[in-house]
């Protein structure tokens, strides 16, 4: 593999790393114990593929954005999505 693939592998994979955390971070109360561990439990594993891949420091920027986009699209998907349950969940109600 090329360093560019291993490169948007690497980003891929970290948005996708923390998408659960993201979803997990919209079910608990803000600046709780849970929502800091949301956010800060997939940091060594973002780290670990890093080295992993042998990209520099100089990747970590994007490694750093990914990871927030994978958790503010995990956020954002869950309440979508828990949005449309209730409203089905209402339509059918009636």
């Amino acid at each position: 593999m090329t360093i560019l693939e291993f490169e948007t592998l690497a980003i891929l994979l970290a948005v996708a790393l923390n998408l659960p955390f993201g979803a997990y971070r919209a079910t608990v109360r803000k600046l709780s114990w849970q929502w800091f561990l949301a956010i800060h439990l997939p940091i060594p594993f973002v780290i670990a593929m890093r080295l992993s891949f042998g990209l520099g420091w100089w990747f970590i920027p994007f490694m750093l954005a990914s990871a927030v986009a994978g958790q503010l699209l995990g956020f954002w998907l869950f309440n979508l999505w828990r949005a449309r349950r209730a409203l089905s969940r209402a339509e059918a109600a009636e």
